[in-house]
């Protein structure tokens, strides 16, 4: 005689409460996680922006293919500031973006004169610049307006070229080299180079 045994057929398995609870936890935990990642990108892409140094005109501070973090807030706020570092539009074709420094603020007089930049009469100290390529020249900034330089003037497209800069083209103010790594550095404002006032240095 044989015997032949009959079987139940096993139960599908199905997910301890635990493992269900650990898989909502985890899919909550990376939909937060995106969401977060996504707000952080919009914030720094809506508050900043980033360029490519191109050219040897802001030498020697900042020099050809370094990227450069753009503060858009930064005049929301408060008024462009002599000797700080802009990016803006540039006039002449305003689909491309220029980086200078400001030298010339609405009401000041700007004149080149025996190699020296004078400000309302009085010379800047500017230790930031690559002497040189200054030609005579007087120029009267006029209101919603600023007057740019290169740092390298032997060598600069800039104000004396192509006149004053309006101020509503400009996109904000430059405030960290952040490539390549090894030139990692914030690029501090100069504050008031000298003028006929305060007759600081920066």
């Amino acid at each position: 005689m044989r015997i032949t045994s009959h079987l139940e057929p096993a139960s599908k398995a199905t997910p301890s409460p635990s493992r269900q609870f650990s898989l909502k936890n985890f899919a909550r935990e990376l939909l937060e996680t995106l969401l977060i990642t996504g707000l952080l990108f919009l914030s720094i892409n809506l508050f900043t922006s980033r360029i490519r140094v191109e050219g040897s005109s802001m030498e020697p501070t900042l020099k050809h293919g370094e990227f450069v973090v753009v503060n858009r807030l930064a005049y929301r706020w408060k008024d462009l500031q002599r000797g700080d570092i802009v990016v803006f539009y540039y006039p002449l074709d305003p689909e491309r973006r220029f980086i200078k420094r400001v030298i010339g603020l609405p009401g000041d007089t700007v004149e080149m004169r025996d190699g020296q930049v004078w400000v309302n009469g009085r010379p800047l100290q500017e230790s930031y610049i690559r002497k040189g390529g200054l030609e005579d020249g007087v120029w009267r900034v006029e209101e919603g307006h600023i007057f740019v330089l290169g740092d390298n003037r032997a060598n600069s497209s800039d104000s004396r070229a192509w006149g004053l800069l309006a101020a509503r083209d400009v996109i904000g103010r430059a405030v960290l080299i952040y490539w390549p790594p090894d030139q990692l550095a914030f690029l501090p404002p100069f504050g008031q180079p000298a003028t006929a006032s305060e007759g600081a240095t920066p």
